[in-house]
């Protein structure tokens, strides 16, 4: 039972991140800045093995089946099939990786959490940019799905990394 709480306020937890959101301007093509990768690392490091790639397959699913909780309220399957399936299937591929790295402690450390933050991103940002190169072209990738974001990215990298390492210190004392 206590395993199921926590895939389910886990996945609430995405949930809720993926509602708080920033709009890039028009001429970075308006694409809204949210809240989900921030959460589904945060989740990955935070929440044991296995239960952060569950919560994180959850809330894929959820979405998937129409629960309005991906960003902006957006849900149904055919999100995953736009320019969004590549970051959405990167938060599984993430939280896959992020398990581990915490397994080894990486969040104790600021710098580890910083690091396991920024390879968790790079995947998120690798696995959107290939769908939408493969939707569009590179240039337009790039300029849909990485120059609106990097620095929100660097942001979300250093507040994760940060939530990450205080969660850790707290468990210590």
């Amino acid at each position: 039972m206590k395993h199921f709480l926590m895939v389910v306020a886990a996945t609430g937890f995405i949930a809720l991140l993926a509602q708080w959101s920033w709009q890039t301007p028009a001429s970075l093509g308006g694409i809204p800045i949210t809240g989900q990768s921030l959460a589904v690392l945060v989740v990955g490091m935070l929440v044991q093995k296995p239960y952060a790639v569950l919560s994180v397959g959850l809330y894929l699913l959820l979405g998937g089946l129409g629960l309005p909780i991906f960003a902006e309220g957006n849900s149904g399957w055919s999100v995953f099939a736009g320019g969004s399936g590549g970051f959405l299937f990167g938060f599984l591929a993430a939280a896959f990786l992020m398990e581990p790295l915490a397994l080894r402690g990486w969040g104790k450390r600021f710098e580890g959490a910083l690091l396991a933050m920024t390879l968790g991103t790079a995947v998120i940002i690798a696995m959107g940019l290939l769908r939408l190169a493969w939707l569009y072209d590179w240039p337009r990738a790039l300029e849909y799905g990485f120059y609106p974001f990097w620095k929100g990215a660097l942001v979300k990298i250093v507040l994760g990394a940060a939530i990450v390492w205080f969660w850790e210190a707290k468990k210590k004392v």
